[in-house]
This record gives C-alpha cells, sequence and structure tokens, in this order.
C-alpha cells in the first residue's frame, strides 16, 4: 500500500487521525507481556525510520514513545534537506525510508540550494508544513505491517552481565516501561533518545527537567544503564530553538522576498511532483540583524545560564548569543520562514536564543521586519547526554553489548537528516541482529551515509556532528540524482529493506540509463558536422576528430533535448532522464580523475609534512577552520592529517598537492 493510499484510508475510517491514535493507545496496555525481534525507543527522526526499516526487514517491531501524537514531530525548523542534508534525504528516500516521501506531502517551499555550483552539490530543501508532516509519519507507521506502537516511558534497559563465551559482552534483552510494568523482551534495542536522554530545558536563569518544551525527559535510569552498568563514555551537548512570532505581527515589506522554485523538485525517486502545486509554495523572506540586536545580547548576558556554561553546541548553527559574542560588529542573516499552510506563525531561522522572554522579545524588536512582532513561544536550550560514538561498530551496535543499536542525537548528532540517516541503518542491521542475519556496513565510497557513520565511529565527536558535502571524498559521484542508482538495489539484494515494486523501478531507470548512453555513444559525427549541426555550441576552432553524443553533452550548451531533436530517432525515447544523463555526461571526467587522485593518496599517507609549514599563508583552497587545525596539531605525515576531526578531503588533495609540488620545485633548484 502506498503512504498516500494509507493516509487516505485512515482519515476515511476515522474522524481525525487523532481518534485513531487514542484508539490505539486503549488497546497498547496489554502489549508488554509481548516479545519483539526490535524495540524502538523513541518516535523521532532516527526512531520512525528504525521501526519502518526493521519492520521492512522482516522483524517483529515495537516502538515505544512518550506520545503517540507527537511521533514524527519537527521540534525545530519545520524544514527537510539542504546542502549535505539534501543528499542524506535522497538516500534514505532510496533504501525506502519515509522522510522523503514525507517531505514531499508536506511541503510548502520548495528550493536547490547551491545552484550556482555543480549538481553533485546541490542541495535539495523544503519547508515543511509541520501538521502535514506528522500526520504523513503517524500515518506511514500505522499502516506498516510487523509493526506495533506503545505509548510509555522507557524507565530501564535490560541487559545481561558479560558472558565469557560470548567474547565478554554485555547483551540486551529488552526494556521495562516507567510504572512498575513486566520487561518487553527483544533480540535487539534500538535506543533514539533525541535530545531526552538526561535532558534539561534553559530559559533566562530557569533550568528544568524536559528533552524538548511540554515534554519530560528520559528516565536518569537509561543514562545511569549506559554509564555505569555498560561502562560507555557520554558526554553532554547543548542545542537550541527560537522563539515563534506571530505571523500578523511581522512587516514582510522590510525584508527580502525569496520565492520557491516555480517547479519544486521532489525528494522522493518514487514521485515525479509535489502533493503542493508550484503555484500554491509560499514565500521566505531575509532579514539582518542589526548593532541593537548586539547590545541587548551584550546586556544580558549575565540573565542567561546557558550561554554561560562551556556544554559544546552546535558550530553551524549556533544561538544568536555565541554568534553576536563570537563575531561582534557582524551582520547575520535571519530568515522568516512559514510553519505551515495554514499556521498564523512565523519560524526565524537564525534567532536561536535562551535569554529572558522579555529580553527575547526586547531583541527581536530591534529588527526592523520585526519591530511590532509578538512572540507565541519563547525560544530555550536544551542540554542533554550523548553516548561517544566510537564506542559503536559501523552497524551502530555498541561493541560492548550484543544487540543494542544507537542512532540520532545521542550518538552526537545535529539535524533531522543525519537522525533519519542513522536511523534507517541502525533500524536494518538490530533487525538483521535479531535474525541471525549478519549485520551490514555503508562504504564512504558509495553513500553520505556511509560518510556520516564512518565519521563518527572512526573519528568521534567533539561537537554536535552536521553533513556537509566537503566531508565527502568522492563527492562528484555521490550525487543526489543517482542515489536510487546506488543504494536502491543494494538495499533489495543485500540489505532487505526495499520493496519489490521500488526495485523493478530502479532496475527500468538503470536499464533506460545505460540504453540512452550506450545511445548517446553510437551518435557521433566529425566535429565539422557538428558546428553545421549546432552553430551556437562554441567547439573550439582548433579541436579536430570526431565527438560522441556524451563528449558533446559535456558543454554547458548543450542539453539532451538539443540532441534528441538532432537525431530524434535514437534518443527521444530517453526524454523523461534527460537532466540525469546531462549530469552523468559533465561529471565522468571529474570521477574518473577524482578516483585517481583518492588513490594516489592512499599510496602517500607516510608523505612528510614540514613542520615549519605556515598554514595560514598556504596559496591553496583551505578553509580558516582547516587551516586552524593543521596549525595547531602539525601533523607529521599526510596520513596523519587525515584523520583528523575536522580536516575535509578536499583539504588533504589540496595539501597534497601543495606539497608534492614544493617537493618538486626545490629539487628542480637544487639541481640548478
Amino acid at each position: 500500500m502506498s503512504s498516500n493510499s494509507a493516509f487516505s484510508m485512515l482519515t476515511k475510517k476515522f474522524p481525525s487521525l487523532e481518534s485513531f491514535l487514542l484508539l490505539v493507545s486503549r488497546h497498547a496496555s496489554h502489549l508488554a507481556r509481548q516479545r519483539y525481534d526490535v524495540i524502538v525507543v523513541g518516535g523521532g527522526h532516527a526512531g520512525t525510520e528504525a521501526a519502518a526499516a526493521a519492520s521492512r526487514v522482516g522483524a517483529q517491531t515495537l516502538l515505544v514513545t512518550q506520545k503517540i501524537k507527537t511521533i514524527g514531530a519537527l521540534s525545530c525548523n519545520p524544514s527537510l534537506g539542504g546542502v549535505g542534508k539534501g543528499h542524506l534525504v535522497k538516500e534514505v528516500d532510496a533504501l525506502d525510508g519515509i522522510c522523503g516521501r514525507a517531505g514531499d506531502w508536506a511541503g510548502i517551499h520548495f528550493s536547490i540550494l547551491n545552484r550556482r555550483k555543480g549538481p553533485a552539490v546541490w542541495g535539495p530543501r523544503a519547508q515543511l508544513d509541520r501538521q502535514r508532516y506528522r500526520q504523513f509519519i503517524q500515518s506511514e507507521l500505522l499502516s506498516t505491517p510487523g509493526l506495533t506502537i506503545l505509548e510509555g516511558s522507557v524507565e530501564e534497559l535490560l541487559v545481561t552481565e558479560p558472558n565469557p563465551e560470548e567474547h565478554g559482552q554485555h547483551k540486551v534483552t529488552g526494556i521495562r516501561l516507567a510504572g512498575g510494568s513486566l520487561p518487553i523482551s527483544a533480540g535487539s534495542v534500538v535506543l533514539t533518545t533525541g535530545t531526552f536522554l538526561s535532558g534539561s530545558l534553559f530559559m533566562g536563569q530557569t533550568t528544568s527537567p524536559g528533552g524538548r518544551i511540554g515534554d519530560a525527559p528520559s528516565s536518569t535510569g537509561m543514562s545511569y544503564t549506559l554509564r555505569e552498568r555498560l561502562g560507555l563514555k557520554l558526554g553532554r551537548l547543548r542545542t537550541g530553538t527560537p522563539p515563534r512570532i506571530v505571523k500578523s505581527s511581522v512587516d514582510f515589506h522590510e525584508a527580502t522576498l525569496h520565492p520557491p522554485d516555480s517547479q519544486p523538485s521532489p525528494f522522493s525517486f518514487l514521485n515525479t511532483h509535489t502533493h503542493c502545486k508550484p503555484e500554491e509554495q509560499l514565500p521566505c523572506f531575509l532579514t539582518f540583524t542589526n548593532p541593537g540586536v548586539d547590545n541587548v545580547v551584550r546586556e544580558s548576558v549575565h540573565l542567561n545560564c546557558h550561554i554561560q556554561q562551556d556544554t559544546k553546541g552546535p558550530r553551524y548553527c549556533p544561538s544568536i548569543e555565541s554568534r553576536v559574542l563570537r563575531f561582534p560588529g557582524r551582520r547575520h542573516q535571519v530568515w522568516l520562514e512559514p510553519e505551515g499552510m495554514t499556521s498564523d506563525l512565523i519560524y526565524p531561522q537564525g534567532l536561536s536564543m535562551t535569554m529572558p522572554p522579555d529580553i527575547q522579545l526586547r531583541l527581536i524588536r530591534e529588527i526592523p521586519a520585526l519591530r511590532r512582532a509578538e512572540i507565541q513561544t519563547p525560544g530555550y536550550g536544551v542540554q542533554y547526554d550523548f553516548v561517544c560514538p566510537t564506542q559503536l561498530s559501523p552497524a551502530l551496535q555498541v561493541k560492548s553489548t550484543q544487540g543494542l543499536f544507537l542512532a540520532g542525537q545521542i550518538n552526537g548528532t545535529t539535524g533531522y537528516e543525519e537522525a533519519a540517516a542513522q536511523g534507517l541503518w541502525a533500524g536494518v542491521n538490530a533487525a538483521r541482529a535479531a535474525l541471525s542475519m549478519p549485520t551490514m556496513a555503508l562504504s564512504r565510497t558509495n553513500s553520505y551515509i556511509g560518510v556520516l557513520i564512518d565519521d563518527l565511529v572512526t573519528r568521534g565527536v567533539t561537537e554536535p556532528y552536521r553533513m556537509f558535502t566537503s566531508r565527502a571524498e568522492f563527492r562528484t559521484s555521490l550525487r543526489p540524482d543517482n542515489a536510487d542508482l546506488r543504494l536502491t538495489l543494494k538495499g533489495f539484494e543485500e540489505v532487505g529493506c526495499v520493496s519489490s515494486m521500488r526495485y523493478k523501478g530502479t532496475v527500468r531507470v538503470r536499464d533506460s540509463l545505460q540504453e540512452a548512453i550506450a545511445a548517446l555513444q553510437d551518435v557521433s559525427m566529425s566535429i565539422i558536422n557538428w558546428r553545421h549541426k549546432l552553430p551556437h555550441v562554441p567547439i573550439s576552432e582548433t579541436k579536430t576528430g570526431i565527438l560522441t553524443g556524451s563528449e558533446l553533452l559535456q558543454y554547458n550548451d548543450v542539453s539532451f533535448e538539443t540532441l534528441a531533436a538532432v537525431f530524434p530517432e535514437c534518443l527521444s525515447a530517453y526524454r523523461e532522464f534527460a537532466q540525469r544523463l546531462k549530469i552523468e555526461a559533465v561529471y565522468r571526467p571529474l570521477c574518473i580523475y577524482q578516483q585517481k587522485e583518492m588513490e594516489r593518496i592512499q599510496k602517500e599517507e607516510s608523505m612528510s609534512l614540514p613542520q615549519d609549514l605556515d598554514y595560514f599563508s598556504l596559496p591553496v583552497s583551505l578553509s580558516q577552520e582547516v587551516r586552524e587545525i593543521l596549525d595547531r596539531v602539525r601533523p607529521t605525515t599526510l596520513g596523519a592529517a587525515t584523520r583528523l576531526q575536522g580536516i575535509t578531503p578536499a583539504a588533504i588533495v589540496n595539501l597534497f598537492n601543495y606539497v608534492r609540488h614544493s617537493d618538486r620545485k626545490l629539487k628542480r633548484m637544487q639541481r640548478s
């Protein structure tokens, strides 16, 4: 059954989705006596993908959440995707995950970020309707075969003592809910506690327990079990959210209009269009902070206990207090984003804050577009426990505990997309382990999910981890457009988490693309003839010989439609793949070159790095962050540099080329 038909069925059968959820909740109490293959704890992005994936693999799965009605809630920004993050959404969808289809259903503003750069680093993104997104996720889970949902709070994780016959490992056996209920046993347990693991909320000088406003934290017994019983190393991280502003109180004339793309691009490979029609999309607006905002931050620091603590927060989406204190005098972007088609609220992205509510109002009113703004819900900060992810295997299983898998913010990441990606893979492996199948790992050479997990389990985190395209060595081949070809076939043939319907569709796409590429190779003419056929294409006058259609498609001024018009009998049948064929042709030489480059670097890991290098003045493309890390650590070899957290693959390539060029130049000078 498709997600859309499942949603339609539920809403017709019951007066409202909430009434159906209440019905489920009333009949859930007896489930505590049953045994499941997999238990997933938490109903956020990681938990929903984990539960659905485990069920698709064939495991009888139980999802335990504190509130059924908040399953799939967008706790912070109502958006999905972005640069790097959009790649993860496409890959989750390619493995038959939920969030991409939910984004297509709930999206109200679609755009491709980074369009000025190549398609390999484009960032599919959508602003979402909070209610629609939550409803889609809930209806999808409630119609998933083999998946049961139980409302409750997990009091205790049940584990055995280390067994010498099991390599001295603990083994998870199930969970116990709060209230003294009987244990629920399982072959595997996936923890996706998000910010709820011993979570604390901060607003001004007020602190209260919780992982999200209005919701209690998970039991402190869970942290105790992980730290004391299992001996895991835990850390503490923080994040925050901005105040929600009443839409009618915003002066949008004082901000810059940012319309959506005229033709929305779906996340899911199953969809050719989005639920929201192009003309129905809502705009976003851009404004900026000013010196008045800086003054309010500086004057209220003493009233803000969250910002004064040294717990690590997200570097790439910090609070406005952190931005002002770190970069005084700088103007910061504030995006005014709608929260839904019928919502009367605006989400001010860039204004995450934890100061007292009255100070928050003072601050936002310093911005001209918000001078009369009214706050519906104040911003607040959250601090929570996380498990240092180097204690996990590439399957996201705790190395010291059989059957225990972790996904999402409990592993030190930030963002819906990173959580969903981990959740899917943890759910897959939890099911495989429970069903006596070997667990599996994804390579960083074939997916961004593989990059994400490899970074976590090999390098660990010192701050909330966020995905960027720069983290991937092979990003020219790990593109959003080909995630289905990279992962769907593997997901069906090897992993077992992809439906036969999706698999058959991807096989058709693969075969058609191969036929189209072969047809483009067969279409060849002399350059003289190409100039005659396509006089607008700037083929160099000095160039001679034969060009194939694939080679000509690499030119900026040549589209697949252009070639199909010249050779309709050969190419017209493949017009539906026009954009994919164009991207494939453009990137083919780059992919071959990049592969050779990385193979060379792997052979040269022992290359010495001069200890007197002035990293801040090197005439190569290195970010300020990379230069600071290299200058502080001063690695002795290229291999040592690759293992430093924060050093991107692209930086390694540039550093390698610089040192090699410098060595050659020095040797030439010595010979002369």
